[in-house]
């Protein structure tokens, strides 16, 4: 019987592999616009050279920089600046509107201009310094060639490309550039979001950073994964303090705060926010599971039986296991001023990445339960949010962005996925459901560390890609509207 009741499993499992289908789309690969590389790659390198840096301490915001930027996007970028509409928002956010022939919802565009801090002790550590804007070795070097002044860059590239062919969009295109994303964007994004949502404006679709081209990144897949983001983590900083009496050290009592507060955080790390592999993941595994090697297929086909296999395999790594729940990391701890002086109070800042289906208050009462200790103090720090709503993968603006990205990288397999971090994205989730975080740019394993890290730089060509990218997609709104194919913009213009 075992015997019998095991092949009958084993059956099961294969027939329910051999009935899983491919989603990706075909689509005919599209012939490469013509960029002049080199012109490209130093009008990129001279907006690096600007140190539009988002500092923790605001009176180290410099706005001479951003007011810089602005000059020299409209010197760089002529015809951008003669058709589309650009006003600045908050001083230093930058909102552009190209108006389209039709009625169709816009298309809204995202990046921002502002980048995250340069430690002034790593500076010797980079191979080209970073606000050089160095061109070299085929990159372009440089805080902000990735995160995120590539991607404005490349939009605007792409519409001086597309006007200078005489294109004119079937429906309105819109540009937000905000200025303070890595201070999570209350001046910037959510300013401009409101500032659309006042006149009336639901985009069809948004774009915005997030996912990207990852090669040899996503195990048991052999080709590059395009990660488009459907959606984006919350975000809650909890503050713990505990008082304590003070004192000599010579005479401690049984638990210090710092011990008191210590146990607390040791508590938070052991008993971390529950695995789940919730709607939205499962969406993800529907688009990846066919194009993985034959056995993790199998088990990707057959998530009812081996589901606890692969949350505990993706528990074994901090970047998978982040998709599987809300993350715990505590980031500060303060306490004493001197080596023999019992301190009188103790501080402690734990950050929570907020999983879809989680909420800051599912968070806050995880803390009160696990903490379950009175005399620790708990509070939320600074500014909270929960996770965004998440996008409807078969909206018709999706199969769009699909079919966008296999034609201008035909070698890429689409897939839905959830982004960690937090975007501007998130900001306009009330003006449309179709929220996409997609930068179309390949990363490589030695990528990864240089986000917000050392030596920040993109390769020439893979820059140049993320232009035709953008050329490509709005290029041929035409095919969002249902209509006929325009004809195609003069790939030998410049």
């Amino acid at each position: 019987m075992l015997a019998a009741g095991i092949a009958v499993l084993a059956a099961v499992l294969v027939v329910r592999t051999l009935g899983v289908r491919s989603k990706q789309v075909a689509v005919a690969p599209v012939a490469p616009l013509a960029i002049d590389a080199a012109a490209a790659a130093e009008r990129l390198a001279g907006a690096l050279r600007l140190r539009t840096v988002s500092h923790q301490d605001p009176a180290d915001f410099d706005g001479g920089q951003f007011r810089a930027l602005h000059d020299y996007l409209a010197r760089q970028f002529p015809r951008v600046h003669q058709t589309l509409r650009r006003e600045a928002v908050n001083d230093y956010s930058l909102l552009y509107t190209w108006p389209g022939g039709g009625d169709g919802r816009p298309a809204l565009l995202l990046a921002h201009l502002d980048v995250v801090p340069v430690d002034p002790s790593s500076e010797a550590s980079w191979v080209h310094p970073p606000f050089a804007g160095a061109i070299a070795d085929g990159y372009v070097w440089g805080r902000g060639a990735v995160d995120d002044k590539g991607s404005a860059l490349a939009i605007l590239e792409a519409i001086e490309h597309l006007l200078a062919a005489g294109y004119q969009p079937p429906r309105t295109v819109m540009l937000a550039f905000g200025h303070d994303e890595e201070l999570l964007g209350e001046q910037g994004a959510q300013a401009m979001a409101a500032l659309l949502k006042a006149r009336g404006v639901s985009p069809e679709f948004v774009l915005d950073e997030g996912g990207s081209i990852l090669e040899g990144l996503f195990p048991g897949v052999a080709s590059p994964v395009a990660s488009v983001g459907m959606a984006e983590k919350g975000y809650v900083s909890v503050e713990l303090t505990v008082d304590g009496s003070g004192g000599h050290s010579s005479i401690p009592p049984r638990r210090t705060a710092v011990g008191q507060l210590s146990a607390a955080i040791d508590r938070l790390e052991e008993q971390r926010m529950p695995a789940n592999i919730d709607a939205a993941m499962r969406r993800s595994f529907e688009y990846i599971g066919p194009e993985m090697i034959p056995p993790m297929r199998l088990v990707f086909a057959n998530l009812w039986l081996f589901r606890p296999l692969v949350e505990w395999q993706m528990a074994q790594a901090p970047r998978t296991d982040a998709i599987l729940r809300t993350t715990t990391a505590p980031t500060m701890f303060h306490a004493g001023v001197k080596e023999n002086q019992l301190p009188t109070s103790a501080r402690a800042v734990v950050n929570f990445r907020i999983l879809p289906g989680d909420t800051i208050d599912d968070v806050l009462a995880h803390v009160g339960r696990v903490v379950a200790d009175p005399q620790v103090q708990v509070r939320v720090l600074g500014r909270a949010d929960d996770p965004s709503p998440v996008s409807d993968v078969d909206a018709p603006a999706f199969a769009y962005l699909n079919r966008t990205i296999r034609s201008v990288n035909p070698d890429a397999v689409v897939a839905p996925f959830l982004v960690l971090g937090a975007t501007d994205a998130r900001f306009y989730s009330g003006l449309t459901p179709n929220v996409y975080r997609f930068l179309p740019m390949r990363t490589r394993p030695d990528d990864v560390p240089r986000f917000h890290g050392l030596n920040e730089r993109i390769g020439i060509d893979n820059y140049v890609g993320m232009i035709r990218f953008y050329a490509e997609l709005l290029g041929n709104l035409h095919a969002l509207e249902g209509r006929a194919p325009a004809p195609p913009p003069d790939a030998a213009s410049e």
